[in-house]
């Protein structure tokens, strides 16, 4: 028991549901503490009567043969004990489901003056064993890190391409259960205040379930506008600076770009590698550097993310076109804000109204798409995916 509650103390402190840094989580820490509250009296109450019956009617030296008032039958002690249980779950129960409505609640906020409030969704798809995200109507796709601003809602619209998952990030909100077969679900999520939110997938969902890591980098309004801007201009015909990674861009294209997007391309049977030099971990899981990078892809990850996809993947490189790859997808930064941005303390104010702008407008024009063209992406992605 004593070691038992040492090792409760042991973990990551950025996974824990017990310091909320985002509406959601405080709502379920304020209801944590109430249940915690309702049991600590039940249990005070049931100890004080225990020890009271225990002193009172024990048995004392000259009275064996005491047998005390029997008092079966008491309607008094009959109602306590079943109001008393209700009126604690009534207490409970409301706020509970009142809390539960409003985490999954994604309608439009109302503004003090009536109007509805733009909204920024972004569509999450959930993988073995990744994460992707694309910002609706903004043309950024990205995987394993999400850039939110701070002290505004975003809209998750979640969905699984193989087996269900539940996407939970313990210090902004609470799970969400991420399905298959076309079901889709829908959260809102919001962080207070800037910094790195480390999500899990909470779903077992095969043999690297664990390893199922991403971030959340939530960045003043001004800086994610400007992360915003960055990516949308990112392209698979940029070339980078250095001539190893130039080498790399080739051995990349004609190795890797089956499976792996960049830019706002269709999602892949890879993550998406847009600014895969801005990342802190290498597939979720593994320490930031290029000696774990050249393991993983010589390796295809076979150890270190069993069950991954990249294990079927058909390519055998030298140890020279390993080391150019890597220098090549190193050098994908197209931003400069960064994980370290979103812990520099600088803060610039944005309503982010041109990015929303953009995004209806998007969503407008995707409306007016013709069937053909229509038709014509739907082959595009299915090459793509063979």
């Amino acid at each position: 028991m004593i070691l038992a509650l040492i090792l409760s103390g042991c973990g990551e402190p950025f996974l824990s549901a017990l310091r909320p840094k985002g509406q959601g989580a405080s709502d379920i820490f304020e209801l944590m503490i109430l249940s915690i509250a309702i049991m600590l009296f039940v249990f005070v109450v049931v100890m004080i009567i225990y020890v009271f019956v225990l002193l009172k009617f024990r048995r004392k030296k000259g009275q064996e043969d005491f047998i005390p008032e029997q008092i079966e039958g008491s309607h008094t002690l009959e109602t306590l004990w079943t109001v008393v249980p209700i009126v604690l779950l009534l207490i409970l129960a409301v706020p509970t489901v009142q809390y539960t409505f409003s985490l999954v609640d994604t309608d439009p906020q109302v503004s003090a003056e009536g109007e509805e409030e733009e909204q920024l969704w972004v569509n999450v798809t959930g993988k073995q064993y990744w994460w992707h995200f694309e910002y609706d109507g903004m043309d950024v796709t990205t995987s394993q890190d999400l850039y939110i601003p701070t002290d505004r809602k975003v809209y998750l619209s979640l969905h699984s391409e193989d087996v269900i998952h539940s996407f939970w990030v313990p210090t902004l909100q609470g799970k969400m259960d991420v399905n298959p077969t076309g079901n889709r679900n829908e959260i809102w999520i919001d962080a207070q205040e800037e910094g790195v939110y480390w999500g899990k997938c909470a779903e077992f969902c095969g043999p690297s379930h664990s390893l199922m890591d991403f971030k959340i980098i939530a960045v003043s309004p001004g800086e994610f506008e400007q992360w915003v801007n960055d990516m949308q201009q990112v392209s698979e015909d940029d070339t980078p600076e250095s001539q190893v990674a130039q080498a790399g861009q080739e051995v990349y294209a004609n190795n890797c770009m089956s499976c792996h997007a960049l830019g706002s391309s269709p999602n892949k049977i890879g993550p998406n590698l847009s600014n895969f030099g801005d990342r802190e971990r290498i597939a979720g899981v593994l320490e930031y550097n290029k000696e774990n990078l050249i393991e993983w892809i010589d390796t295809k990850g076979e150890e270190m993310k069993p069950g991954n996809l990249m294990t079927t993947a058909n390519y055998d490189l030298s140890d020279e076109e390993l080391d150019q790859v890597a220098e090549y997808l190193m050098s994908l930064s197209p931003s400069e804000i960064t994980p370290e941005n979103a812990e520099d303390g600088e803060y610039i104010d944005s309503d982010l109204s041109d990015l929303i702008s953009n995004q209806e407008e998007g969503e407008e024009g995707e409306g007016e798409e013709s069937e053909e063209d229509s038709e014509e992406n739907s082959e595009e992605e299915s090459e793509d995916s063979n």
